[in-house]
């Protein structure tokens, strides 16, 4: 099961700093100037061998100490309300501050996450002795790290290993597909969710997953059987007063990873936004199998040919470079096309799990190499020889064997990969393409 772990702190303490060295990436902007982070930021951390997802809580801007109440604390509470571990950031150059004292009144009455302090920007030895003074937040010992550098990071994430919930046996048969509805708030999740399981709701059985937000409802109706993830509405939540747009792309991380296939509802009166783009990137980031539904189809006046086509050449040109995913046009609250919902995404599981076999990959492939070679490099000819589709791995994976592996670029594997998709049918799916030694 994924693992939730959530940067807290004033602005300016680092925490994109910090996201940056767990992430091992530059995805968050790093400023001297307050405020910088606007837009959170998800990434993946491993530590040991074990993986877990990290959320920067940036994008609050505090201008007085009035707008505190309204803006921050409803930060901290969803980060706590979601996560499994709260990372709460202070910065030892300025010492203890009032923000800091309420963002740990805060927290101490959460009373229900494990939450870390950490000490940054601790440079030198001198700096740990002053970070003594953090003792007075009642939050623990506090870890002395620099984000810049990375001193200090190690035992932290030791820590974190430590205090994320271990994982529990999952009484749910792996093979049964798992499809979660995903999307910004208020694009018709619940409705969708109400369509499929609203009527002869006794055949569908709630199953609770390992982890306290992550609840399976098996669907065994119409001749589907599968696992409906929880990301809206299947649950009443105790209600919250949170930033929307933040809450549920939390919310959405837990569904995601614990999908096989993405069912992304796009709101047809609004056409694809920012935040859409932000929850297909998190299904493109865990390699989830997708299906978009724009929702609210019945609302649109004009609805001819073209106007549905205009529809699909937009989404697929802000989600480029992937474009190899179905489409469907559909109504929550009508229920118009809300069966091919189903049925795509059962196709889409399909071609998740299609294997092809390697007599026939050979037979297909090899020609078009022989005839499209990669490009040859520092005067020396790429020769591939041999290619094959891993077994038993959760994404489709094809493996070219070459004389000179480190030679071939992406653009030659993306060659591959649309080669692939022309012969067989991976819809709605990634594909994983690996160049090893011969």
């Amino acid at each position: 099961m994924s693992n939730l772990v959530a940067i807290v702190g004033r602005p300016n303490v680092g925490k994109s700093t910090l996201f940056n060295r767990l992430t091992n990436t530059r995805h968050a902007i790093v400023s001297d100037e307050a405020g910088t982070t606007r837009d959170r930021q998800y990434g993946k951390c491993e530590w040991t061998g074990k993986e877990f997802s990290v959320v920067d809580t940036g994008g609050w801007v505090v201008n007085s100490d009035d707008i505190f109440e309204e803006e921050i604390r409803k930060q901290v509470s969803i980060a706590t309300e979601e996560a499994d571990v709260v990372l709460f950031l202070v910065d030892v150059t300025n010492g203890v501050t009032d923000l800091d004292m309420q963002v740990a009144d805060i927290l101490r009455r959460q009373n229900r996450k494990p939450v870390i302090l950490v000490s940054n920007k601790t440079d030198n030895n001198a700096q740990v002795y002053e970070a003594a003074e953090f003792y007075s937040l009642g939050l623990g010992d506090p870890y002395c790290i620099s984000a810049a550098t990375g001193s200090g990071t190690g035992d932290l994430l030791d820590k974190v290993l430590e205090l994320l919930p271990k994982d529990a046996s999952e009484e749910l048969d792996e093979m049964i597909p798992r499809f979660a509805v995903v999307g910004r708030p208020n694009v018709g999740k619940s409705s969708l969710i109400n369509a499929f399981i609203g009527e002869d709701r006794h055949i569908v059985t709630d199953i609770a997953g390992t982890t306290r937000d992550s609840i399976y409802t098996r669907y065994e109706k119409f001749g589907f059987d599968f696992y409906l993830v929880d990301t809206a509405g299947i649950r009443k939540k105790n209600k919250v007063n949170e930033d929307l747009e933040f809450y549920s792309v939390m919310r959405s991380i837990r569904a995601i990873e614990n999908s096989d296939v993405c069912i992304l509802m796009i709101d047809a009166t609004r056409g694809i936004e920012a935040q859409d783009m932000n929850i297909f990137q998190i299904i493109q980031r865990n390699k989830k199998s997708l299906v978009v539904v724009v929702n609210k189809w019945d609302t649109v006046e004009d609805k001819n040919t073209q106007v549905m086509k205009g529809y699909e050449d937009a989404i697929r040109d802000r989600m480029a470079p992937f474009t190899d995913f179905p489409i469907v046009f559909a109504s929550a609250m009508t229920k118009q096309r809300i069966f091919k919902v189903l049925e795509t995404a059962k196709e889409v599981y399909d071609n998740r799990v299609r294997h092809v076999g390697t007599r026939r990959l050979n037979e297909e492939m090899l020609p078009l190499i022989e005839a499209y070679p990669p490009p040859s490099m520092k005067g020396k000819y790429i020769k591939i020889k041999y290619c094959s589709q891993l077994p038993d791995v959760h994404v489709p994976s094809f493996v070219f064997y070459a004389n000179l592996p480190q030679y071939v670029k992406e653009p030659y594997k993306r060659f591959l990969e649309n080669k692939i998709r022309e012969r067989w049918d991976f819809s709605g799916t990634p594909i994983n393409i690996f160049v090893r030694q011969k």
